[in-house]
């Protein structure tokens, strides 16, 4: 069985250091609404945080 993980929307927002407690609240929350969170710095930019929304 091959399991897919769409994403759904992407967002670029300033970094904050309670962040990671969103996306973990998120991530807690919504799994069984097979939606996933992610966060991460931008490749380009330390300030700037990179928000994902994915389906799995």
């Amino acid at each position: 069985m091959e399991n897919k993980v769409e994403t759904l929307s992407t967002v670029r927002i300033q970094k904050s250091d309670d962040l990671y407690k969103i996306v973990d609240t998120l991530n807690r929350t919504l799994k069984d609404k097979n939606l996933m969170f992610g966060l991460a710095l931008d490749d380009e930019d330390d300030e700037t945080a990179v928000f994902t929304i994915y389906r799995t």
